[in-house]
């Protein structure tokens, strides 16, 4: 009786070992693919200036010829207005922008680039073209269209996941 009964255990524990060695392979690839995915945020939001940094600030400002409101600036990044006054105060330090109240609403302050903040943006820009034309020569077209439609979907999936 003990016999049949280990054999039992034995043939379930067997059985559910692939499912188990499968749940591991899915849960290791799906690490490596997040640690992927880590390091290319980590590495654009450091490359690049993040999305709310220095460099992508002033590059918006001068594409909008070289001004605009503090509000629009909070708006555009999504910053909470402390946050974006402790880059604008650094920016104000280096010399690369100033801010001045608008005389029609004196509530609202208006950004301004500098000639150095200027200067600054083109250098940005140019670092951001060179990037983006070298970034995947390592993919031919069709790899890239791939990557750009697997993309979408993890995108799309990881918003359902937050809905």
């Amino acid at each position: 009786m003990c016999d049949k009964q280990e054999q039992n255990v034995d043939d379930t524990a067997a059985a559910a070992q692939p499912t188990d060695e499968a749940a591991q392979a899915a849960d290791d690839l799906a690490r490596e693919l997040l640690h992927g995915l880590g390091f290319c945020g980590h590495y654009l939001h450091f490359r690049n200036g993040g999305m709310s940094g220095r460099a992508p600030i002033i590059c918006l400002i001068a594409k909008r010829g070289g001004q605009m409101s503090q509000q629009e600036l909070g708006a555009s990044f999504e910053l909470k207005p402390g946050s974006l006054s402790e880059v604008l105060n650094k920016m104000e330090t280096c010399g690369l922008i100033e801010r001045k109240r608008n005389p029609e609403d004196r509530r609202q302050l208006t950004v301004r680039l500098t000639d150095a903040g200027f200067e600054q943006a083109r250098l940005e820009q140019e670092g951001r073209t060179k990037f983006r034309a070298e970034a995947f020569t390592c993919l031919d077209d069709a790899e890239k269209l791939q990557l750009l439609d697997m993309l979408k979907r993890i995108r799309t999936r990881w918003e359902e996941l937050d809905a």
